[in-house]
Protein backbone atom coordinates (compact mmCIF):
# COMPACT_ATOMS: atom_id res chain seq x y z
CA UNK A 1 0.00 0.00 0.00
CA UNK A 2 1.22 3.49 -0.86
CA UNK A 3 0.67 5.99 1.95
CA UNK A 4 0.29 9.75 1.64
CA UNK A 5 3.59 10.22 3.50
CA UNK A 6 5.81 8.57 6.12
CA UNK A 7 4.02 10.34 8.96
CA UNK A 8 1.10 7.93 8.71
CA UNK A 9 3.11 4.88 9.78
CA UNK A 10 5.27 6.34 12.57
CA UNK A 11 5.89 4.49 15.81
CA UNK A 12 4.49 5.69 19.13
CA UNK A 13 7.96 6.85 20.19
CA UNK A 14 8.38 8.87 17.01
CA UNK A 15 5.02 10.55 17.54
CA UNK A 16 5.86 11.38 21.17
CA UNK A 17 9.20 12.88 20.12
CA UNK A 18 7.56 15.11 17.53
CA UNK A 19 4.87 16.16 20.00
CA UNK A 20 7.56 17.18 22.51
CA UNK A 21 9.01 19.42 19.83
CA UNK A 22 5.90 20.89 18.23
CA UNK A 23 3.72 21.54 21.30
CA UNK A 24 6.04 24.06 23.03
CA UNK A 25 6.44 25.95 19.76
CA UNK A 26 2.71 26.06 19.13
CA UNK A 27 1.90 27.13 22.69
CA UNK A 28 4.53 29.88 22.50
CA UNK A 29 3.04 31.02 19.20
CA UNK A 30 -0.43 31.15 20.76
CA UNK A 31 0.78 33.00 23.88
CA UNK A 32 1.99 35.83 21.66
CA UNK A 33 -1.51 36.40 20.29
CA UNK A 34 -4.04 38.79 21.81
CA UNK A 35 -6.78 36.16 21.88
CA UNK A 36 -4.83 34.06 24.39
CA UNK A 37 -3.53 36.89 26.57
CA UNK A 38 -5.54 35.81 29.61
CA UNK A 39 -5.98 32.06 29.23
CA UNK A 40 -2.34 31.22 28.52
CA UNK A 41 -0.63 34.11 30.30
CA UNK A 42 0.63 31.95 33.18
CA UNK A 43 1.61 28.96 31.03
CA UNK A 44 5.30 28.23 30.41
CA UNK A 45 5.35 27.02 26.82
CA UNK A 46 8.52 24.94 27.14
CA UNK A 47 6.83 22.81 29.81
CA UNK A 48 4.04 21.66 27.48
CA UNK A 49 5.75 18.71 25.84
CA UNK A 50 3.23 15.89 26.16
CA UNK A 51 -0.45 15.04 26.03
CA UNK A 52 -0.50 14.94 29.83
CA UNK A 53 0.92 18.47 30.09
CA UNK A 54 -1.44 19.76 27.41
CA UNK A 55 -4.42 18.44 29.37
CA UNK A 56 -3.72 21.01 32.12
CA UNK A 57 -4.48 23.93 29.79
CA UNK A 58 -7.93 25.54 29.56
CA UNK A 59 -10.45 24.65 26.88
CA UNK A 60 -11.04 27.19 24.11
CA UNK A 61 -14.72 27.47 23.13
CA UNK A 62 -16.08 28.70 19.81
CA UNK A 63 -18.16 31.23 21.71
CA UNK A 64 -14.91 32.86 22.84
CA UNK A 65 -13.77 33.22 19.23
CA UNK A 66 -17.10 34.75 18.28
CA UNK A 67 -17.09 37.21 21.18
CA UNK A 68 -13.54 38.30 20.38
CA UNK A 69 -14.30 39.06 16.76
CA UNK A 70 -15.31 42.57 15.77
CA UNK A 71 -14.54 45.37 13.36
CA UNK A 72 -11.26 46.17 15.13
CA UNK A 73 -10.20 42.51 15.12
CA UNK A 74 -12.20 40.46 12.59
CA UNK A 75 -10.37 37.24 13.52
CA UNK A 76 -10.38 37.92 17.25
CA UNK A 77 -6.63 37.93 17.81
CA UNK A 78 -6.26 34.17 17.30
CA UNK A 79 -4.24 34.20 14.07
CA UNK A 80 -0.56 34.95 13.42
CA UNK A 81 -1.46 36.98 10.32
CA UNK A 82 -3.86 39.86 9.98
CA UNK A 83 -6.91 39.62 7.73
CA UNK A 84 -5.08 40.77 4.60
CA UNK A 85 -2.42 38.12 5.14
CA UNK A 86 -4.78 35.28 4.22
CA UNK A 87 -5.93 34.14 0.82
CA UNK A 88 -9.55 33.84 1.95
CA UNK A 89 -11.85 34.84 4.78
CA UNK A 90 -14.98 32.74 5.30
CA UNK A 91 -18.19 33.23 7.24
CA UNK A 92 -19.99 30.55 9.21
CA UNK A 93 -23.35 30.83 11.01
CA UNK A 94 -23.18 33.10 14.04
CA UNK A 95 -21.68 34.83 12.23
CA UNK A 96 -18.10 33.79 12.90
CA UNK A 97 -15.19 34.32 10.54
CA UNK A 98 -12.46 31.83 9.69
CA UNK A 99 -9.25 32.34 7.72
CA UNK A 100 -8.13 30.20 4.81
CA UNK A 101 -4.71 29.83 3.25
CA UNK A 102 -4.00 29.22 -0.43
CA UNK A 103 -0.78 27.38 0.37
CA UNK A 104 -0.78 23.72 -0.58
CA UNK A 105 -3.23 21.67 1.49
CA UNK A 106 -3.71 24.33 4.18
CA UNK A 107 -6.60 22.29 5.67
CA UNK A 108 -4.77 18.93 5.26
CA UNK A 109 -7.58 17.34 3.25
CA UNK A 110 -5.20 15.69 0.79
CA UNK A 111 -4.48 12.92 3.26
CA UNK A 112 -8.15 11.90 3.28
CA UNK A 113 -8.56 12.10 -0.49
CA UNK A 114 -5.47 9.95 -0.91
CA UNK A 115 -7.01 7.39 1.46
CA UNK A 116 -10.07 7.43 -0.84
CA UNK A 117 -7.84 6.49 -3.76
CA UNK A 118 -8.23 9.89 -5.41
CA UNK A 119 -5.18 11.23 -7.23
CA UNK A 120 -3.65 12.19 -10.56
CA UNK A 121 -5.98 11.22 -13.39
CA UNK A 122 -9.14 11.77 -11.36
CA UNK A 123 -11.64 14.55 -11.92
CA UNK A 124 -13.39 15.49 -8.67
CA UNK A 125 -16.92 16.88 -8.86
CA UNK A 126 -16.76 19.08 -5.78
CA UNK A 127 -20.33 19.56 -4.56
CA UNK A 128 -19.45 21.34 -1.35
CA UNK A 129 -20.54 24.98 -1.20
CA UNK A 130 -18.13 27.69 -2.25
CA UNK A 131 -20.26 30.62 -1.11
CA UNK A 132 -19.04 32.10 2.23
CA UNK A 133 -18.42 28.65 3.76
CA UNK A 134 -14.90 27.16 3.44
CA UNK A 135 -16.12 23.62 2.64
CA UNK A 136 -15.69 23.91 -1.12
CA UNK A 137 -12.19 25.35 -0.84
CA UNK A 138 -11.19 22.81 1.81
CA UNK A 139 -11.87 19.92 -0.55
CA UNK A 140 -10.52 21.74 -3.60
CA UNK A 141 -7.26 22.36 -1.75
CA UNK A 142 -7.09 18.65 -0.89
CA UNK A 143 -7.73 17.65 -4.50
CA UNK A 144 -4.89 19.84 -5.69
CA UNK A 145 -2.63 18.26 -3.08
CA UNK A 146 -3.17 14.81 -4.61
CA UNK A 147 -2.92 16.02 -8.20
CA UNK A 148 -6.60 15.67 -9.11
CA UNK A 149 -8.56 17.98 -11.40
CA UNK A 150 -11.57 19.76 -9.88
CA UNK A 151 -14.99 20.59 -11.25
CA UNK A 152 -16.16 23.30 -8.76
CA UNK A 153 -19.80 22.26 -8.93
CA UNK A 154 -21.07 23.58 -5.61
CA UNK A 155 -24.62 22.72 -4.58
CA UNK A 156 -27.90 22.58 -6.48
CA UNK A 157 -28.70 22.66 -10.23
CA UNK A 158 -28.77 18.88 -10.26
CA UNK A 159 -29.50 18.44 -13.98
CA UNK A 160 -26.52 20.62 -14.83
CA UNK A 161 -24.43 18.57 -12.39
CA UNK A 162 -25.40 15.42 -14.29
CA UNK A 163 -24.69 17.03 -17.65
CA UNK A 164 -21.23 18.16 -16.52
CA UNK A 165 -20.43 14.77 -14.97
CA UNK A 166 -21.26 13.06 -18.27
CA UNK A 167 -19.55 15.56 -20.55
CA UNK A 168 -16.35 15.88 -18.53
CA UNK A 169 -16.25 12.32 -17.23
CA UNK A 170 -15.86 13.10 -13.55
CA UNK A 171 -14.57 10.06 -11.66
CA UNK A 172 -14.88 11.14 -8.03
CA UNK A 173 -17.51 12.91 -5.95
CA UNK A 174 -16.90 15.23 -2.99
CA UNK A 175 -19.84 16.52 -0.98
CA UNK A 176 -22.40 15.61 1.62
CA UNK A 177 -23.31 11.90 1.78
CA UNK A 178 -26.89 12.23 0.56
CA UNK A 179 -26.41 14.64 -2.34
CA UNK A 180 -24.53 12.03 -4.35
CA UNK A 181 -27.71 9.94 -4.37
CA UNK A 182 -29.66 12.94 -5.67
CA UNK A 183 -27.23 13.22 -8.59
CA UNK A 184 -27.26 9.49 -9.29
CA UNK A 185 -31.06 9.31 -9.22
CA UNK A 186 -31.31 12.33 -11.52
CA UNK A 187 -28.87 10.67 -13.93
CA UNK A 188 -31.05 7.56 -13.97
CA UNK A 189 -34.12 9.65 -14.82
CA UNK A 190 -32.18 11.38 -17.59
CA UNK A 191 -30.96 8.07 -18.98
CA UNK A 192 -27.32 8.94 -18.35
CA UNK A 193 -24.51 6.79 -16.98
CA UNK A 194 -21.98 8.45 -14.70
CA UNK A 195 -18.33 7.50 -14.20
CA UNK A 196 -18.07 7.97 -10.43
CA UNK A 197 -16.03 5.21 -8.76
CA UNK A 198 -14.93 7.10 -5.63
CA UNK A 199 -16.66 9.39 -3.16
CA UNK A 200 -15.18 11.52 -0.38
CA UNK A 201 -17.98 12.75 1.88
CA UNK A 202 -18.45 14.81 5.04
CA UNK A 203 -20.74 17.32 6.66
CA UNK A 204 -23.46 14.80 7.49
CA UNK A 205 -24.17 11.24 8.54
CA UNK A 206 -23.18 8.45 6.16
CA UNK A 207 -25.69 5.72 6.95
CA UNK A 208 -24.60 2.12 6.27
CA UNK A 209 -27.52 1.55 3.91
CA UNK A 210 -26.51 4.57 1.83
CA UNK A 211 -22.87 3.49 1.71
CA UNK A 212 -24.02 0.05 0.57
CA UNK A 213 -26.18 1.57 -2.16
CA UNK A 214 -23.14 3.40 -3.48
CA UNK A 215 -21.04 0.24 -3.27
CA UNK A 216 -23.71 -1.60 -5.28
CA UNK A 217 -23.25 1.06 -7.96
CA UNK A 218 -19.48 0.51 -7.94
CA UNK A 219 -18.65 3.61 -5.90
CA UNK A 220 -16.30 3.31 -2.90
CA UNK A 221 -17.49 5.91 -0.38
CA UNK A 222 -15.43 7.04 2.62
CA UNK A 223 -16.12 9.85 5.09
CA UNK A 224 -14.07 12.37 7.04
CA UNK A 225 -14.63 14.49 10.13
CA UNK A 226 -13.68 18.11 9.54
CA UNK A 227 -14.69 21.59 10.67
CA UNK A 228 -14.41 25.07 9.22
CA UNK A 229 -12.03 26.13 12.00
CA UNK A 230 -9.72 23.12 12.04
CA UNK A 231 -9.86 21.50 8.62
CA UNK A 232 -9.47 17.74 8.59
CA UNK A 233 -9.58 16.13 12.04
CA UNK A 234 -9.98 12.44 11.25
CA UNK A 235 -10.80 10.27 8.26
CA UNK A 236 -11.71 6.77 7.15
CA UNK A 237 -9.44 4.49 5.18
CA UNK A 238 -10.44 1.50 3.06
CA UNK A 239 -10.37 -0.60 6.25
CA UNK A 240 -13.47 1.32 7.42
CA UNK A 241 -12.73 0.62 11.09
CA UNK A 242 -13.12 3.96 12.84
CA UNK A 243 -11.55 7.25 11.81
CA UNK A 244 -7.81 7.84 11.87
CA UNK A 245 -6.73 11.12 13.46
CA UNK A 246 -5.03 13.46 11.01
CA UNK A 247 -1.31 14.03 11.43
CA UNK A 248 -1.69 17.79 11.74
CA UNK A 249 -3.80 17.80 14.91
CA UNK A 250 -3.97 16.26 18.35
CA UNK A 251 -7.31 14.95 19.62
CA UNK A 252 -8.43 14.58 23.24
CA UNK A 253 -11.72 13.17 24.51
CA UNK A 254 -13.02 14.85 27.69
CA UNK A 255 -16.08 14.89 29.91
CA UNK A 256 -18.50 17.41 28.30
CA UNK A 257 -18.29 20.86 29.84
CA UNK A 258 -14.81 20.21 31.25
CA UNK A 259 -11.25 19.68 30.10
CA UNK A 260 -10.94 16.40 32.00
CA UNK A 261 -9.80 13.43 29.94
CA UNK A 262 -11.94 10.29 29.92
CA UNK A 263 -10.51 6.76 29.61
CA UNK A 264 -10.05 5.38 26.11
CA UNK A 265 -13.28 3.89 24.85
CA UNK A 266 -15.50 6.21 26.87
CA UNK A 267 -17.64 8.74 25.03
CA UNK A 268 -16.84 12.41 25.57
CA UNK A 269 -16.38 15.75 23.86
CA UNK A 270 -13.74 16.08 21.16
CA UNK A 271 -11.04 18.68 21.86
CA UNK A 272 -8.57 19.44 19.08
CA UNK A 273 -5.20 21.16 19.18
CA UNK A 274 -4.16 22.25 15.71
CA UNK A 275 -0.54 22.44 14.61
CA UNK A 276 -1.42 25.05 11.97
CA UNK A 277 1.13 27.85 12.51
CA UNK A 278 -1.23 30.46 11.03
CA UNK A 279 -4.19 29.59 13.24
CA UNK A 280 -3.01 27.90 16.46
CA UNK A 281 -6.19 26.64 18.12
CA UNK A 282 -5.28 25.09 21.48
CA UNK A 283 -7.64 22.54 23.08
CA UNK A 284 -10.47 23.78 20.91
CA UNK A 285 -13.85 22.40 21.98
CA UNK A 286 -15.70 21.13 18.93
CA UNK A 287 -18.93 20.40 20.80
CA UNK A 288 -18.98 16.96 19.16
CA UNK A 289 -18.99 13.58 20.90
CA UNK A 290 -16.73 10.66 20.05
CA UNK A 291 -14.52 8.03 21.70
CA UNK A 292 -11.00 6.69 21.23
CA UNK A 293 -10.75 3.20 19.75
CA UNK A 294 -8.14 0.73 20.94
CA UNK A 295 -5.39 -0.50 18.63
CA UNK A 296 -4.50 0.77 15.19
CA UNK A 297 -6.15 0.52 11.82
CA UNK A 298 -5.68 -2.69 9.78
CA UNK A 299 -4.75 -0.45 6.85
CA UNK A 300 -1.32 0.17 8.41
CA UNK A 301 -1.82 3.79 9.48
CA UNK A 302 -0.65 3.99 13.07
CA UNK A 303 -2.23 7.13 14.51
CA UNK A 304 -5.00 7.10 17.11
CA UNK A 305 -8.48 6.19 15.89
CA UNK A 306 -11.79 7.61 17.03
CA UNK A 307 -15.28 6.25 16.47
CA UNK A 308 -16.37 9.22 14.39
CA UNK A 309 -19.16 11.67 15.13
CA UNK A 310 -21.44 10.38 17.91
CA UNK A 311 -23.65 13.39 18.58
CA UNK A 312 -23.32 16.80 20.20
CA UNK A 313 -21.73 17.48 23.57
CA UNK A 314 -23.63 20.71 24.12
CA UNK A 315 -26.52 19.23 26.08
CA UNK A 316 -27.78 22.56 27.43
CA UNK A 317 -31.37 21.96 28.50
CA UNK A 318 -34.09 24.24 29.86
CA UNK A 319 -35.63 22.85 33.06
CA UNK A 320 -38.33 24.74 34.97
CA UNK A 321 -37.63 27.71 32.71
CA UNK A 322 -33.90 27.78 33.53
CA UNK A 323 -31.03 26.63 31.31
CA UNK A 324 -28.79 23.95 32.80
CA UNK A 325 -25.43 23.55 31.08
CA UNK A 326 -22.73 20.83 31.14
CA UNK A 327 -20.31 23.33 32.66
CA UNK A 328 -22.61 23.67 35.69
CA UNK A 329 -22.70 19.90 36.17
CA UNK A 330 -18.90 19.88 36.00
CA UNK A 331 -18.78 22.63 38.65
CA UNK A 332 -21.00 20.54 40.92
CA UNK A 333 -18.63 17.56 40.62
CA UNK A 334 -15.59 19.76 41.26
CA UNK A 335 -16.99 20.88 44.63
CA UNK A 336 -16.75 17.39 46.10
CA UNK A 337 -13.56 15.34 46.05
CA UNK A 338 -15.46 12.11 46.65
CA UNK A 339 -17.67 12.59 43.57
CA UNK A 340 -16.43 11.14 40.27
CA UNK A 341 -19.28 12.29 38.05
CA UNK A 342 -22.90 13.42 38.00
CA UNK A 343 -25.82 13.29 35.60
CA UNK A 344 -28.83 15.61 35.51
CA UNK A 345 -32.07 13.99 34.35
CA UNK A 346 -34.99 16.15 33.18
CA UNK A 347 -38.40 14.49 33.27
CA UNK A 348 -42.08 15.38 33.69
CA UNK A 349 -44.48 14.68 36.54
CA UNK A 350 -47.99 15.68 35.57
CA UNK A 351 -47.56 19.07 33.93
CA UNK A 352 -44.40 19.98 35.84
CA UNK A 353 -40.70 19.65 35.04
CA UNK A 354 -38.72 17.48 37.43
CA UNK A 355 -34.94 17.62 37.82
CA UNK A 356 -33.12 14.64 39.29
CA UNK A 357 -29.40 14.84 39.97
CA UNK A 358 -27.70 11.45 39.99
CA UNK A 359 -24.35 11.55 41.77
CA UNK A 360 -21.67 8.85 41.83
CA UNK A 361 -20.33 8.68 45.36
CA UNK A 362 -19.65 6.40 48.31
CA UNK A 363 -21.65 8.80 50.48
CA UNK A 364 -25.12 7.82 51.69
CA UNK A 365 -26.55 11.16 52.82
CA UNK A 366 -28.16 13.22 50.05
CA UNK A 367 -28.36 16.31 52.22
CA UNK A 368 -24.63 17.00 51.91
CA UNK A 369 -25.17 17.83 48.22
CA UNK A 370 -28.33 19.96 48.46
CA UNK A 371 -26.63 23.33 48.78
CA UNK A 372 -24.13 22.52 46.01
CA UNK A 373 -26.91 21.50 43.64
CA UNK A 374 -28.82 24.70 44.30
CA UNK A 375 -25.81 27.01 44.01
CA UNK A 376 -24.34 25.45 40.85
CA UNK A 377 -27.47 24.44 38.94
CA UNK A 378 -29.60 27.34 40.28
CA UNK A 379 -32.51 24.91 40.79
CA UNK A 380 -33.74 22.58 43.46
CA UNK A 381 -34.03 18.96 42.44
CA UNK A 382 -34.22 15.41 43.70
CA UNK A 383 -30.84 13.90 44.49
CA UNK A 384 -30.11 10.26 43.81
CA UNK A 385 -26.85 8.69 44.99
CA UNK A 386 -25.38 5.83 42.97
CA UNK A 387 -22.27 3.72 43.50
CA UNK A 388 -19.09 4.64 41.61
CA UNK A 389 -19.16 3.23 38.09
CA UNK A 390 -22.96 2.97 37.85
CA UNK A 391 -23.59 5.96 35.60
CA UNK A 392 -23.32 5.17 31.85
CA UNK A 393 -20.04 6.17 30.18
CA UNK A 394 -21.86 7.57 27.16
CA UNK A 395 -20.83 11.24 27.31
CA UNK A 396 -24.26 12.35 28.51
CA UNK A 397 -24.28 14.65 31.54
CA UNK A 398 -27.75 16.17 30.97
CA UNK A 399 -30.40 13.66 29.92
CA UNK A 400 -33.76 14.97 28.73
CA UNK A 401 -36.44 12.29 29.13
CA UNK A 402 -39.38 14.59 28.43
CA UNK A 403 -41.69 13.92 25.50
CA UNK A 404 -43.92 16.57 23.98
CA UNK A 405 -45.90 14.59 21.41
Amino acid sequence: MVFFDDLETRSGDERAAELADILPSQIARAKALGGYKTTLADITARDITSATALAQLPVLRKSVLSQAQGSASPLGGFTTRNVTGFGHIFQSPGPIYEPGGIEIDWWRMGRFLHACGIGSGDIVQNCFAYHLTPAGMIFESGARAVGATVLPAGTGQTELQVRAAVDIGTTAYAGTPDYLKVILDAADEMGETLSFTKAAVGGGALFPSLRQEYADRGIACLQCYATADLGNIAYESAAMEGMIVDEGVMVEIVTPGTGNLVPDGEVGEVLVTSFNADYPLIRFGTGDLSAVMSGTSPCGRSNTRIKGWMGRADQTTKIKGMFVRPEQVAALVARHDEVDRARVVASRQGEMDVMTVRIETEAEDTSIYESSVLSTLKLRGAIELVRPGELPRDGVVIEDQRHYD
